[in-house]
């Protein structure tokens, strides 16, 4: 049976706030041809990755220096009506939001499927971002931003209080810097690192531990408070979890 909980019933179980990958070449601006999803290319560079406002929580500390390789990530969340088109049917608990909903109600394992198969049928190497490459495009390149766009949370995220109880159609907020939406709230997002309370002492492209019990969720979502869309803000849930308010975005390295 599956488990259907939200982030904020597990926070109680575990800290609030890392598969291991290969790097290539990215690509530039894409969009994909099966699903529609729109990528945006990241030129790599080095940032300060971790709370750097000193407001976070001890699992966002030490600030520190970390640097990723170029990559292409989403532009949104994975919606309902792209999920439909790899898997056939959206699982989301918010079905009535629509199609330009993100996916919800996916398990970091059920993730994995929609990946296999988007990649055997695009030919492409579509995955999750790792944990850094996720706070890198928040921050918009690297910046010091508080949220994922800039210090103000209304402008840029979905969260308890403005988002009435359920995620919201992706893209209608202001994008960061890069045009990328939603990475403040809306919905969780899984990346593909294993949890640890501790940073990665790699700096250059870390992809967290090699195994764990938990895996990575970013950025906060429309049930959270806005300390908790925070672009440093680190959580974590078993990756067989289903819940209503996570969900994920694709990146991509290889042409």
């Amino acid at each position: 049976m599956k488990r259907l909980l939200s982030v904020a019933a597990c926070i109680g179980l575990m800290p609030l706030f890392a598969a291991t990958q290969s790097f290539g070449e990215a690509v530039k601006d894409y969009t994909d041809p099966t699903t529609g999803i729109r990528f945006v290319r990241v030129a790599g560079g080095c940032f300060k990755m971790g709370d750097t406002f000193g407001d976070g929580a001890g699992n966002e500390k030490p600030p520190h220096d970390v640097c990723v390789a170029d990559f292409s990530i989403a532009k949104q969340e994975t919606t309902q009506d792209q999920w439909k088109k790899v898997m056939g049917t959206a699982p989301s608990f918010f079905k009535t939001c629509g199609d330009d909903c993100p996916v919800e109600n996916v398990s970091w394992n059920d993730v994995q499927e929609f990946i296999a198969k988007l990649n055997k049928q695009s030919g492409k190497e579509y995955r999750l971002p790792t944990e850094a490459e996720w706070e890198y495009a928040c921050r918009s390149g690297g910046k010091s931003e508080k949220f994922c766009g800039g210090n103000d949370v209304e402008a840029v995220a979905w969260y308890f209080g403005t988002a009435a109880d359920r995620p919201q159609r992706v893209a209608r907020k202001r994008p960061n810097g890069l045009g990328i939406y939603d990475m403040s709230g809306n919905v969780w997002e899984w990346v593909s690192d294993w949890y640890d309370d501790k940073f990665s002492s790699i700096k250059d492209n870390p992809q967290g531990p090699s195994s764990g019990a938990n895996r990575v969720i970013r950025g906060g979502g429309w049930f959270m408070l806005p300390k908790n869309v925070r672009a440093s803000v680190r959580s974590s849930l078993p990756p067989e979890l289903h819940t209503y308010d996570v969900g994920f975005r694709l990146v991509v390295t290889a042409p």
